[in-house]
């Protein structure tokens, strides 16, 4: 993850999703209890309509469309706050003149998850220069001028947490060996995954990673580097997948080639790899997440920020510059705790 978001606020979702947590971030009153993450606080009364732009890539992936969901129905519980959410696109080009649009619209705030970070970062730019603030969402900006306030994943937690995890399960065996299928590495938070990965493994000396492949973030990409790998390596521990969209592909190519007696560990937490773990009928027996609710959290700081009020039961009158969302491990052990905030 970025040096700056390790600064940031670290928000456990197995204590209390950030989502919950920020839906209070209007109220005056400081919460013995946070709110439910399904209704804004008793006490948060309307205040000045807020209008938030959210400009996103195309919704071509199941967590990039539970993103866009979250945000809408987030939205929705305020009546004070009008969404006005753009079609999305991969194309850095087509997503400059949806934010472009945004601007020139004069919404009060804009909430970016931009398609690639480092190249939308001007225009991230300009609409601080413009006098919208901006919540830059997941993929972080390369300028931080670029935005007020950045709402995300911990990538690099990530990575770490499932070596961990790998690790304590294989800690006891000699010479064993585990593969990974990242996502694309042109983005900067593929190569975070994978270093924490490494740095997590590099704690468990018997423990060697034999090899990689990237996907796409797609279940045909993952099926088909899966498929890859599985041919190279006659033999592995376990196997760390980036992305669960992609690892319905993975699973499909294990299960055409007859594969089992290793572990797998998903990343994202979608429902499918929930219900699989729950289910305990395959090599997946855990996934590493990193939750869609922080497009909830972002809409709840947007329209904070929109009324000029800070976050409840935090000093300062200000809203935070940094908000990062926790990869808790999920598993046999505590799937019923997080089986609802699977998304599809």
């Amino acid at each position: 993850m970025p040096e700056t978001s390790r600064r940031g606020l670290l928000f456990g979702t197995a204590a209390i999703s950030a989502g919950a947590f920020l839906t209070a971030c209007t109220s005056n009153e400081k919460k013995d209890e946070p709110a439910a993450n399904d209704e804004p606080a008793a006490d948060d009364k309307p205040g000045k309509p807020v209008t938030i732009g959210f400009a996103g890539p195309q919704a071509d992936h199941g967590w990039l469309n539970a993103i866009n969901d979250n945000a809408r129905n987030q939205a929705k519980k305020y009546s004070d706050v009008t969404l006005d959410i753009t079609e999305g696109s991969n194309d850095t080009a087509a997503q400059i003149g949806q934010i472009d649009a945004l601007i020139n619209k004069k919404v009060d705030v804009l909430v970016i998850l931009p398609a690639d970070g480092k190249a939308l970062t001007q225009a991230g730019l300009k609409a601080m220069r413009a006098g919208i603030p901006v919540i830059n969402l997941d993929r972080i900006f390369a300028d931080p001028q670029a935005f007020r306030c950045y709402v995300g994943g911990d990538n690099y937690g990530m990575g770490v947490n499932a070596g961990n995890y790998i690790g304590e399960k294989l800690k006891d065996k000699a010479g064993a060996t585990v593969i990974e299928l990242s996502g694309p590495d042109s983005l900067e938070l593929t190569k975070q995954r994978t270093q924490g990965f490494d740095d997590a493994l590099a704690n468990y000396p018997n423990i060697k990673k034999v090899a990689r492949q990237a996907a796409d973030f797609t279940v045909e990409s993952g099926q088909a580097k899966m498929a890859q790998l599985l041919q190279a390596q006659s033999k592995f521990d376990a196997l760390w997948n980036h992305d669960d969209d992609q690892g319905v592909g993975a699973l499909r190519a294990i299960d055409q080639a007859g594969r089992d007696g290793f572990l797998m560990v998903g990343g994202a937490g979608a429902k499918s790899a929930m219900d699989a773990i729950k289910a305990d009928n395959s090599v997946l027996k855990a996934t590493v997440l990193y939750p869609p609710i922080m497009a909830s959290s972002a809409i709840d700081l947007a329209r904070a920020l929109g009324q000029g009020k800070g976050v409840s039961g935090m000093a300062g009158l200000e809203i935070p510059a940094q908000v990062t969302l926790f990869s808790a491990v999920v598993d046999k052990t505590n799937i019923d705790e997080y089986l609802p905030q699977g998304f599809s």
